[in-house]
């Protein structure tokens, strides 16, 4: 039949790749229609096997047993079962219960799908290279390509599936040993080379998988790059022999080689969808790739069934799929550089670097490890000075002279709702005044321009006459009476060449119809060429005024009340397009390389700083990464980072991008965190973090596991004025750190709700 038309029952079927997506796809749609013909083509000997223990979660072997029972009871009598992740760092092991995992090993799992394929009457065909897919796809219904990481039919159709591959900075090679662990267990070694891992976990009576791996630089440092894979395999058994209990590790045909993130534009052309690895891989420390394959079969053989045309079967099972698979990789990538920077957090104390790795990939929150192990978690807590019956966010904290009830910050939110003049008005003090009363440590204003040509829109506050500072006093006022104890910062700021532009909702950067004022940056680029006017780019007499600026609005600021100052450097703004070589294009003494970028914004940060009152805390937010090729890096980040707190900043407040339209983020939740996360582990300086931090279980896991002090939050704080108290109240806390109003005491309990149930089993074929 012609590619990708009409329904696939009773049709012919060819697998590219016997692993075990593939030969269970096989089962799944041989099992749904018998009249089928199902074909696998498999390259390697049907005992031949490369890795040794897989890994599946019980939310997989329940879709498994819903779909076909025959393999879920054949698992069942054979894989291995524990509940404990143990963590050994400098000496000692701390052991964390309840997490659930499965594991066989993978030739057994091999052996127990071919039985199952051969009982359905599904065609294995061993030691035979598949012919190209786009051959099959003439004479088969479907093409199910299922040959991996390093999938030809991917690469021979690269121009319709549009992969893109990223090569990631640690190395790490694949073992065996003669034991089986009693835990999911990790290994830290710090080596005169540099820090190692060991991950490991049984799957069998004495076997265990282990895996190690090393950053790049650590890897070559230990000679491994130039010697054979037996004399590295022979002296990692030596540094992690107490993990082994002296016992040698043994390869499979086992390489070292660095993980490769796959993803593709696409999944299927036509009669022809990848499956697994060719589709998408995630990184082996949160154990994904044979649990993602497996569900993918199960999404394919739904999808399959509930449509009667096969595009709108493959197009469904992309749709199903992708969001899933995207979330398990922003998971993956999380974890994966957790590890490549494991660096930075070797010297936390021996609980809080366990709660750390246990809670890298923000998949394991302080919510659900306290419902796995509540001990575990206590004894973390207990560690890090929490007090009992206090959820981390809501412990104290001190910058400079002022203490902060709690960890919630309300992120700075442009309103454009300002009167013509840039004078704040009742808007704003109903908007502020709520969200103080709802119970934050820190609200801070949005970004409170320091001049008129400095404003976004003509709806953009200001700090630059006498009327606007009597109008924020206003609200300071109001914000130190009503809510006692909450503080209140302001952001001062430049709109550089992204001013003079429309209210967001009118049309975001977009030029105003009439009224424009002039701009000026620090190099003659408009924001995007052809719609944003050229800014004019600043002499060093005019950087001069603009400095002069800041430090007025500073000393308005402090008059105004305001408990803390932050510095805008980020988003493109003045200040950050100094920062950026995107932005900054210079040759004077304020551009060229990172040093001269930072000149004027450290020149401003010093002026302003002189002004400032000594005990009110001054902050700067910075954007960590342009999210752009030839821009910001994490790298520059650090060293921003650590030049304005050599300045004398008591935080740096982490968010990313906004800088050059072009920009690529990798949106995700928390997303912008291990930015925060790194800087104040490199730089040993407080950190905000921001982006999109949605829920209390997020801000007390980034809070407990060190890669934040505070927590900015902005749409969630527009949804709910009252979410800090709110956060109290679904945990059970009333305390110093949730006070709650006393107009409001009587609604500090949680109404009650509907029931909703829980979601149905993807695949149901009964016994």
């Amino acid at each position: 039949m012609s590619p990708g038309e009409g329904a696939l029952p009773g049709g012919r079927v060819a697998v590219i790749g016997g692993g075990p997506g593939g030969l269970y796809a096989a089962v799944l749609l041989k099992r749904l229609d018998p009249a089928r013909e199902v074909t696998v083509w498999e390259r390697n000997a049907p005992d031949d096997t490369f890795g040794f223990g897989v890994v599946l979660s019980d939310e997989t072997l329940g879709g498994i047993e819903q779909a076909d029972p025959v393999v879920h009871e054949a698992l069942r009598r054979e894989y291995v079962r524990w509940d404990d992740i143990d963590i050994a760092h400098r000496g000692r092991t701390l052991t964390s219960g309840g997490h659930g995992f499965a594991a066989i090993g993978r030739r057994r799992l091999l052996q127990l799908l071919h039985e199952r394929c051969r009982a359905l009457g599904v065609r294995l065909r061993f030691r035979t290279e598949a012919p190209p897919a786009a051959d099959l796809a003439r004479d088969h219904d479907l093409v199910i390509a299922a040959d991996g990481v390093h999938s030809a039919t991917r690469g021979a159709h690269a121009e319709i599936f549009r992969p893109q591959l990223t090569t990631h900075r640690c190395r790490y090679i694949w073992l065996s040993a003669d034991l089986a662990f009693d835990a999911f267990r990790f290994d830290i070694a710090e080596t005169e080379h540099g820090v190692m891992q060991l991950h490991g976990y049984p799957y069998g009576e004495h076997a265990s998988t282990v895996v190690v791996e090393a950053h790049e630089d650590v890897w070559r440092r230990a000679g491994w790059d130039a010697c054979p894979v037996e004399e590295s395999v022979g002296q990692c058994a030596k540094i992690f022999a107490d993990a082994l209990g002296g016992r040698p590790l043994h390869g499979n045909n086992s390489a070292w080689t660095a993980f490769r993130t796959v993803t593709n534009a696409r999944w299927s052309h036509g009669n022809i969808v990848l499956l697994g690895d060719a589709a998408h891989t995630a990184h082996f420390s949160i154990g994904s790739g044979t649990k993602l394959a497996v569900e993918d079969a199960l999404a394919l053989a739904a999808c399959l069934q509930e449509h009667a045309a096969l595009p709108d079967a493959l197009a469904a099972y992309e749709t199903e799929r992708r969001p899933v698979v995207e979330s398990t990789q922003r998971a993956a990538r999380a974890s994966l550089e957790w590890f490549e920077n494991l660096t930075q957090y070797v010297d936390q104390p021996p609980r809080r670097f366990a709660f750390n790795l246990l809670t890298r990939s923000r998949r394991v929150t302080h919510d659900n490890l306290r419902l796995r192990d509540p001990r575990f978690v206590a004894a973390v807590e207990e560690e890090a000075g929490v007090q009992p019956g206090t959820p981390p966010m809501f412990t104290p904290f001190r910058l400079a002279g002022l203490t902060l009830h709690n960890r919630v910050v309300v992120s700075p939110m442009d309103m454009y709702s300002a009167d013509a003049d840039g004078t704040p008005g009742d808007f704003h003090l109903v908007h502020l005044g709520a969200r103080a009363l709802g119970g934050a440590g820190l609200v801070m204003t949005e970004m409170v321009c320091v001049s008129s040509q400095g404003r976004i829109t003509p709806a953009c506050t200001g700090l630059y006459a006498p009327e606007h500072e009597a109008a924020w006093r206003r609200v300071t006022d109001f914000v130190h009476a009503g809510a006692p104890g909450t503080a209140i910062g302001v952001q001062l700021g430049h709109s550089g060449r992204k001013g003079s532009t429309r209210l967001m909702w009118e049309g975001i950067d977009q030029p105003l119809p009439e009224g424009n004022w002039p701009l000026v940056a620090a190099s003659a680029l408009p924001y995007r060429q052809g719609v944003n006017q050229i800014p004019h780019a600043l002499t060093t007499e005019e950087l001069a005024g603009v400095r002069e600026d800041f430090v007025r609005a500073a000393e308005r600021a402090a008059r105004a009340g305001f408990d803390l100052l932050e510095l805008h450097c980020a988003h493109g703004y003045l200040l950050s397009g100094f920062l950026s070589p995107l932005t900054n294009h210079r040759t004077d003494a304020y551009g060229g390389d990172l040093a001269a970028r930072l000149r004027f914004p450290l020149e401003v940060f010093d002026a302003v700083r002189a002004v400032w009152p000594a005990g009110r805390p001054m902050t700067v937010r910075i954007s960590a990464t342009d999210w752009a090729a030839g821009g910001t890096t994490a790298e520059d980040a650090v060293e921003i980072a650590r030049a304005f707190a050599a300045h004398g900043a008591d935080a740096i407040d982490v968010s990313t991008g906004q800088v050059v339209p072009e920009e690529q983020p990798a949106f995700g939740r928390s997303y912008q965190t291990p930015f925060a996360d790194r800087i104040r582990n490199a730089v040993r300086i407080p950190v905000i973090a921001v982006g999109a931090i949605s829920s209390w279980d997020d801000v007390n896991s980034l809070i407990l596991a060190g890669r934040a002090d505070l927590c900015a939050l902005a749409r969630p704080h527009l949804y709910d004025p009252n979410w800090t108290l709110h956060a109290a109240a679904e945990q059970g806390y009333s305390g110093p750190g949730a006070p709650w109003p006393a107009p409001y005491r009587a609604g500090s309990r949680i109404p009650p709700a509907g029931r909703t149930d829980g979601p149905k089993q993807r695949l149901t074929l009964g016994g």
